[in-house]
């Protein structure tokens, strides 16, 4: 993984500094709190319904095992003892208190890490496939292109204040798990005629608007990169909207523009920065692809007895083993995923005592790291397959053994109400309903891979319109009610899941569930999946269904 040079620790260092005095001298009352505030977005502070909300970037969802020590440490003696990953790849605290924020930061930077620009209207920590470099369907490891567009949108004097926040996503894989469909750039590697390079879409995003992004350059050589984002960038920040917060996310720019002209702009505006100093040699390319060497594998076999005896004699391992585990491009190795999706637990949160235990396995069984993932699960990479009992077992000490990972408990979800002032709802008691309403782990099988997202308000931040089943939280004369959308898709296949009708009580919802999942029963065809029903039979069986 990266590691910072001299250069960016001290530059990490004098930002906790200014940040330091900022606070002191807003405290002391000498900055009014209108002007802090675009201050401690800056640094990753919101304000949220009960407390102060911290959000700490973990660039691309890639951590080391000392990194993960250290926010537990702070989780614990800054916060309350826990701390919710997020959809970015990020990590959420809920309770500090706004005046030891600085010491916050201060200890992240012992540790290369920050909060910078995970809030604001900038560029956003960049994310990608929690299986870059290991992925057996990838064309190459997204790790290094995410980390140059890290350094080069980090402070990036001229967009450091955009019209809007601003998303970035990279994905190399045949599989997007990057959901780079529906994000402001999506990043995707590719190759022509043998050489490599990218395709970029634009355009895409959540939110009060769903967009599916779309492609403003078929082809882009890879030395390029960098210039074509500058000028993407560059024509929203010129032409976005800046009068409506509401209508100043590039989706709206792109879909007004429209894609083709959208795209014409930039390439107009990329001639002036095309083959210029930030045009990438292929020494920095290599640079950066340095960072992110293979690790030193031992030489194994698939299937070695050690897995497969455990999987004939321990049903529980076997049951994990299937969801959680997938397939490793180096022979006798295997990615182990720990889904933090344990009913009655908020989904995402960890404890500090976790943090820790899953560093220590990290340490033990894969190289000393780890990746978040945008579904707020964690990813332990490089496992022996002949480790992979003895870690489950570990996990099940931990209470991190959920063998739940693509199914329909796996659900994406946002704090909603219980934290968030934007939120209409609370999304955290809805998803533990469905949870309990459908705990028959038979079933959950039966039902095959099935995606829940929830989100408490228009925001989007549970990913709700690209859950196979989405739920948004909504007001009605001060009620909590939820609106359920079918149909939506966050991979390569990416769509817009559609609205079922009126919305329904909070303890409805897990009803409606059931009765959505009782007509895809009945219309599946052999192993069918659920989005593969729906997509075969449209929206309307299922209303009439729920609302007959």
């Amino acid at each position: 993984m990266y590691q910072y040079d001299e250069y960016d620790q001290r530059i990490i260092e004098e930002r906790v500094a200014q940040y330091r005095g900022q606070t002191e001298r807003f405290l002391e009352g000498k900055i009014p709190e209108d002007e802090f505030k675009d201050l401690r977005l800056r640094n990753g502070l919101y304000i949220q319904r009960l407390a102060p909300m911290l959000r700490i970037a973990i660039p691309y969802g890639l951590i080391s095992s000392y990194q993960l020590r250290k926010l537990a440490h702070i989780t614990r003696y800054y916060d309350r003892g826990y701390g919710h990953f997020t959809t970015r790849q990020n990590l959420q605290l809920n309770w500090p208190k706004l005046e030891e924020v600085p010491d916050i930061l201060e200890d992240l930077a012992s540790v290369q890490m920050h909060a910078v620009q995970t809030s604001g209207n900038c560029i956003r920590n960049v994310t990608t496939d929690q299986y870059a470099g290991v992925a057996p369907d990838e064309r190459a490891d997204s790790r290094p292109w995410a980390e140059l567009i890290r350094q080069w949108s980090t402070f990036h004097p001229e967009f450091n204040w955009l019209p809007r926040k601003f998303k970035i996503a990279v994905s190399a894989s045949e599989n997007d798990r990057a959901a780079v469909f529906v994000h402001d750039i999506g990043v995707l590697l590719t190759e022509k005629d043998g050489e490599p390079g990218f395709r970029i879409l634009a355009g895409g995003g959540l939110g009060r608007t769903p967009v599916i992004g779309s492609v403003i350059c078929e082809f882009l050589p890879q030395e390029h990169l960098l210039t074509y984002l500058e000028a993407a960038l560059r024509i929203y920040n010129r032409y976005g909207r800046r009068d409506n917060k509401y209508k100043a996310r590039i989706k709206i720019l792109v879909r007004a523009m429209t894609p083709e002209v959208f795209a014409e702009k930039v390439d107009e505006e990329w001639q002036g920065l095309k083959d210029g100093p930030q045009t990438l040699t292929q020494s920095e390319i290599d640079r950066v692809h340095g960072f992110f060497t293979t690790p030193d594998y031992e030489n194994s076999q698939d299937n070695p007895s050690a897995l497969t005896d455990a999987l004939g004699t321990d049903f529980a391992f076997k049951a994990w083993y299937t969801r959680n585990v997938k397939p490793h491009k180096q022979t006798g190795y295997a990615i182990a995923n720990i889904a933090l999706k344990a009913t009655g637990v908020a989904p995402g949160d960890v404890t500090d005592e976790q943090l820790e235990a899953i560093a220590d396995l990290a340490d033990e069984y894969s190289f000393g790291e780890v990746r978040i993932t945008h579904e707020q699960n964690v990813t332990l990479a490089d496992v022996r397959q002949n480790d992979l009992y003895s870690l489950w077992q570990k996990l099940v000490a931990q209470e991190l053994a959920a063998s739940n990972l693509g199914l329909l408990t796996d659900i994406i979800c946002c704090p909603g109400g219980d934290y968030c002032s934007l939120a209409n709802a609370k999304s955290i008691p809805v998803a533990e309903a469905i949870q309990r309403e459908f705990d028959d782990i038979d079933y959950l099988y039966d039902l095959g891979e099935l995606h829940i997202n929830i989100s408490g308000c228009m925001n989007a931040c549970g990913h709700h319109h690209v859950g196979n089943i989405g739920i948004l939280g909504v007001d009605k004369k001060g009620e909590e009610w939820f609106q359920i959308s079918i149909g939506g898709a966050a991979d390569e296949n990416a769509a817009i899941a559609r609205i079922l009708g009126p919305s329904f009580a909070r303890d409805e919802v897990p009803g409606v569930i059931r009765k959505v999942l009782t007509e895809y029963l009945d219309k599946r065809d052999g192993d069918e999946e659920f989005i593969d029903t729906f997509n075969r039979i449209g929206v309307q069986p299922f209303k009439d269904k729920v609302y007959s």
